[in-house]
C-alpha cells in the first residue's frame, strides 16, 4: 500500500486544509468541493486527510459498515445481534468518472444467480463509502446518471436498488468530496448545492512557497516512508486536535445573535432554500470547536459564509462563484449584537488574526509547523477568474458610445485595403433556447441533446454482445438458455448458461454532441446593436450546450481568413470569454469559415468518431473578398452537407430590406435557417420539426 503524503506537509492552501479539517471535526457539514487549476495538489490534500479521521467501530462481517451501537434494522446483512465490535480505519472510496451504475449502487450477483439459482446482492461503492469519504476526482465530468444516484443517496442517507428482481435498501451516509478544474466545465446546480463547502485553489506566485513545494515533493518521491516518518509527530498532534474538537463540538453554543447573522447573510446573498443556513450554522459551530471555544463568534460566522455561500449565491450564467466581502461585513455589522444584548465573550489569549481566533491563532487554521522549520505560507491565492456575462452598459470599463442604427452595416474596405478593427461590444442577457437536435440515432457519450443508443436510459430491446458483454439483459438471457436445459443435462437449481445465450440490453437515451459555432465577425456584422444581439444569442446557445453536456468549439471569420477561436472543449466558460473579447470588422470570408469548420470536424472525427457534430453558423449570409466569394461559400456549404453534418443557420440580417442570403446558405447546407427572434424558446416551437423535415427531404 502506498504511503500517503502527510497532510501537515502540504504547503499553503489554507482554505482547503481548513475546509477538510472542519469536515473531519463535523461530518454533518456536508463535504467540500475543491475548484482549481490543474497541478495544484487538490487530490493530494483530499487523500492526505483520510488518514487523520478517527477509526470507525463496525459490526464484524457486515459489508455495509453498520454501527454496533445503532445497527441499521434494514441492513441486507442483518439483523445484527449484540456482540463485540471491531474497529477499522475510515475508508476513502474513489468513484471513477467512468464508473458504471452497477459499480456505484450495486447489483444482482450474476454469478450466484446463474450458478446457484439464488438472488444475492453485490454491494457497490456507496456501501463501501458508508461512514467514510466518497471522493470524486473531476466531479464535473461525471455522467448525469451517476450524478442523479449521488443526489438521491446524499439527500436520503441511503441507497435504494431496484433491478433484476432485487430490491435492496442500505444506509449510505458519507462525506462527499469532489475536485474539479473549472476550465473543463461547470457542475450541475443540484449536485453543487449538495457540497457543504467550496474552496478555490491556485498555485502560489511566491517563489519561496514554490521552492518549498518542490523540495518537499522531491523528498517524498525519493523516500515516501522516511518522509512520512519525519512528519509523524505533526500528524499525531493534528489527529489529537481533531479528536478534541469532536469531543467539544456538542457543547458549543450557537446563540441567537449568531443565528440572526447567519439568516441575514443568506438572505442578503439571495441563496435558494434553507440548506445554506443549516450548513453555515454547522460550519460556524465546527469552527468554534476547532478553535477550542464553546461559543460561536462573529468571525466564525464570517468564515463559515466564505466557505458555504460562494457556490450557492444566485448569480448570472457563466459567473464564477464568489462573495462580496464588503457586503458580507456590512451585513454582519448590521445584524450583530444589539445594544441591549450582551456581546459574545471574547476568547482569552493573544489577539486574533484576521481569520478568527484559536489556540494556534488565526480562525482555527491548521498548524503549518514542520520539522524542517520551513517558511510558512500566508494563504492560498485566489482561484482563476472566470468570465462573466458582460454588462451591456459598458465596454472595456468605458461608457459605451451611441450605437449605429440597427441594420446599418459598417463600410466594407476598399479593394486591397483593410477596414479598421472595431472594439468588442457586450452581449445581451442570455435567454432560454429551444433544443437543436442532430437528426437520427447516435451512439455518442451520454448527454441531453440528441437521441442515441447509450449505456443508460430506457431499455428498448436486447442483442447478442458485440465484443465484451455490457449491460446484461437477464430476462432475454434466461429466455435464450431455457429451451436447452434438458439437452445440456441440467440438475439442481442452477441454470446452465453458455456464451451464446448471453444477451445485452439495448438502451436509448440522449447523447452530448459537438456544437461548433461558426461566427461572422466581419464588417457587415459590426453595427453595435446587431453584434450585441448576436453575442447574446451565441451566449444563450453556449449556456444551452453546457446544460446538455455538449462539447463546444468556436470559429470566427473576418478580414481575409477564419480562425479557430476555441478548440473543441467541455468548458463553455472559455467560449464565453472568447466571445466577450471578439472584435469585428473587415471583409466576410464566409467560405473560409465553412472550410475551417470542415477541417476541425475532420480532426475531431478521428479523436472521437461517435460524437456527432452540430454546426451553428451565425451570419447574415453575405460573402465578400477574393474571387467569386458567393460561389465558393456555396461550394464549401455543400461539402459539409455531403458528409451528413447537421447544421443550423442563425440569420442575423436586419433592417427593412433583407436579401435572404442566410436562407440560401441554409439550403446549401441542407440545414435550417432561423432568425435571432425565432431562436428563443417561446418563438421556435417548429424548429425541431423543421430539422426533422430536412432529414426526411434528404432521405427522399
Amino acid at each position: 500500500m502506498t504511503t500517503p503524503y502527510p497532510f501537515t506537509a502540504i504547503v499553503g492552501m489554507d482554505d482547503l486544509r481548513l475546509a477538510l479539517l472542519l469536515n473531519a471535526v463535523s461530518p454533518a457539514v456536508g463535504g467540500v468541493l475543491v475548484r482549481g487549476e490543474k497541478g495544484t495538489a487538490k487530490s493530494t490534500a483530499v487523500r492526505a486527510v483520510a488518514s487523520l479521521l478517527p477509526d470507525v467501530p463496525v459490526v464484524p462481517g457486515c459489508r455495509f459498515s453498520c454501527d454496533p451501537a445503532a445497527p441499521d434494522p434494514q441492513c441486507p446483512d442483518g439483523p445484527h445481534d449484540a456482540g463485540p465490535a471491531e474497529s477499522r480505519a475510515a475508508r476513502m472510496v474513489e468513484l471513477p468518472v467512468g464508473a458504471s451504475e452497477d459499480r456505484l449502487v450495486g447489483a444482482l450477483d450474476i454469478e450466484r444467480a446463474l450458478s446457484e439459482g439464488v438472488k444475492a446482492f453485490e454491494p457497490g461503492l456507496l456501501a463501501d463509502a458508508h461512514r467514510g469519504i466518497l471522493y470524486v476526482d473531476e466531479v464535473n465530468l461525471l455522467h448525469d446518471h451517476l450524478i442523479d444516484l449521488l443526489l438521491d443517496a446524499a439527500a436520503m442517507g441511503s441507497s435504494y436498488v431496484e433491478r433484476e428482481g432485487v430490491s435492496v435498501r442500505h444506509a449510505a451516509r458519507f462525506l462527499l468530496v469532489g475536485t474539479m478544474n473549472p476550465e473543463e466545465g461547470e457542475l450541475r446546480p443540484q449536485l453543487l448545492d449538495r457540497f457543504g463547502l467550496t474552496v478555490e485553489v491556485a498555485a502560489s506566485r511566491e517563489p519561496d512557497q514554490r521552492v518549498e513545494v518542490v523540495r518537499r515533493r522531491l523528498a517524498y518521491d525519493a523516500d515516501p516512508e522516511g518522509f512520512a516518518a519525519r512528519w509523524a509527530a505533526e500528524e499525531d498532534a493534528l489527529r489529537a486536535q481533531i479528536a478534541a474538537a469532536r469531543v467539544l463540538l456538542p457543547s458549543v453554543h450557537l446563540g441567537d445573535s449568531a443565528l440572526r447573522q447567519i439568516a441575514a447573510t443568506c438572505a442578503a446573498f439571495e441563496v435558494d432554500g434553507m440548506r445554506a443556513d443549516i450548513v453555515m450554522a454547522r460550519t460556524a459551530t465546527a469552527l468554534a470547536a476547532w478553535a477550542g471555544r464553546d461559543e460561536v463568534q462573529e468571525e466564525d460566522v464570517r468564515q463559515a459564509a466564505l466557505l458555504a455561500l460562494p457556490h450557492r449565491r444566485r448569480r448570472a450564467p457563466f459567473d464564477a462563484p464568489g462573495l462580496d466581502e464588503d457586503k458580507l461585513d456590512q451585513t454582519l455589522e448590521e445584524y450583530g449584537p444589539q445594544d441591549d444584548e450582551e456581546p459574545d465573550p471574547e476568547p482569552e489569549g493573544p489577539d486574533d488574526g484576521p481569520d478568527g481566533g484559536g489556540p494556534d491563532g488565526g480562525g482555527g487554521q491548521p498548524p503549518q509547523d514542520g520539522p524542517d522549520d520551513a517558511p510558512q505560507p500566508s494563504g492560498a491565492d485566489a482561484g482563476p477568474e472566470q468570465p462573466s456575462v458582460p454588462d451591456q452598459r459598458s465596454e472595456g470599463g468605458r461608457e459605451e458610445q451611441p450605437a449605429q442604427p440597427q441594420g446599418e452595416a459598417s463600410p466594407e474596405p476598399s479593394e486591397g485595403g483593410a477596414a479598421p478593427e472595431k472594439p468588442a461590444v457586450g452581449a445581451t442577457e442570455p435567454f432560454k433556447t429551444k433544443r437543436l437536435d442532430v437528426p437520427g440515432l447516435g451512439e455518442g457519450a451520454d448527454g441531453r441533446r440528441s437521441r442515441a443508443r447509450t449505456a443508460h436510459g430506457r431499455t428498448t430491446g436486447s442483442r447478442r454482445p458485440r465484443g465484451a458483454l455490457g449491460k446484461l439483459h437477464l430476462a432475454a438471457t434466461v429466455q435464450a438458455a431455457a429451451p436447452h436445459q434438458k439437452r445440456r443435462g441440467r440438475s439442481g437449481t442452477g441454470l446452465v448458461v453458455r456464451r451464446d445465450d448471453l444477451r445485452e440490453a439495448v438502451r436509448e437515451g440522449r447523447e452530448g454532441n459537438l456544437v461548433l459555432f461558426v461566427v461572422d465577425a466581419s464588417g457587415s456584422m459590426a453595427a453595435r446593436k446587431r453584434m450585441t444581439a448576436v453575442k447574446g444569442a451565441v451566449l444563450s446557445l453556449l449556456l444551452d450546450a453546457y446544460q446538455r453536456r455538449d462539447k463546444v468549439g468556436m470559429i470566427t471569420f473576418r478580414g481575409a481568413d477564419a480562425a479557430l477561436a476555441l478548440p473543441p472543449t467541455s468548458s463553455v466558460e472559455a467560449g464565453a470569454a472568447r466571445l466577450e473579447q471578439l472584435p469585428t470588422g473587415g471583409r466576410t470570408p464566409l467560405a473560409a469559415g465553412l472550410l475551417k469548420a470542415h477541417e476541425v470536424l475532420r480532426v475531431e472525427r478521428m479523436r472521437d468518431a461517435s460524437r456527432r457534430p452540430l454546426v451553428v453558423v451565425v451570419t447574415d449570409g453575405r460573402a465578400t473578398g477574393g474571387v467569386e466569394p458567393r460561389p465558393r461559400a456555396s461550394k464549401a456549404a455543400r461539402l459539409l452537407a455531403s458528409e451528413g453534418v447537421a447544421s443550423v443557420v442563425v440569420d442575423c440580417e436586419a433592417g427593412p430590406v433583407r436579401l435572404g442570403l442566410a436562407g440560401e446558405l441554409a439550403r446549401d447546407l441542407q440545414g435550417t435557417a432561423v432568425t435571432l427572434d425565432e431562436l428563443r424558446a417561446d418563438s421556435v416551437s417548429a424548429l425541431v420539426r423543421n430539422v426533422t423535415d430536412t432529414t426526411h427531404r434528404r432521405a427522399a
